[in-house]
């Protein structure tokens, strides 16, 4: 595999790939190189376990004060602003010059 390839296998192990790469990793999947296919399919399992296992090992739990000062900031914000009530609209005919009704 070339450093693009290994790229793209990388790409697709963090699950952010695009319309562009969707293509070239499709043409990795279906080349008649199994060789290549099994390289890019192993790289891809083996960063997929590497990010699983860098996720698990950096993990901490975060400090007991800060879920109480979460908890202060989150009620001294304001309230988010209620939506806006608008009456309902009314109809009337015009100036009888036509039959449609116009909005007030």
């Amino acid at each position: 595999m070339n450093e693009s390839q290994i790229d793209l296998a990388h790409t697709v192990a963090l699950g952010s790939i695009g319309d562009e790469d969707q293509r070239a990793v499709a043409e990795i999947l279906d080349t008649d190189d199994s060789v290549l296919r099994a390289a890019f399919n192993q790289e891809v399992q083996q960063t997929r376990e590497a990010l699983a296992l860098a996720a698990s090992t950096l993990a901490a739990t975060p400090p007991p004060a800060l879920r109480d000062r979460l908890l202060a900031a989150i009620a001294t914000d304001p309230p988010p602003p209620t939506a806006i009530h608008r009456p309902p609209t009314h109809f009337h005919h015009g100036n009888g010059r036509t039959n449609q009704p116009v909005r007030d």
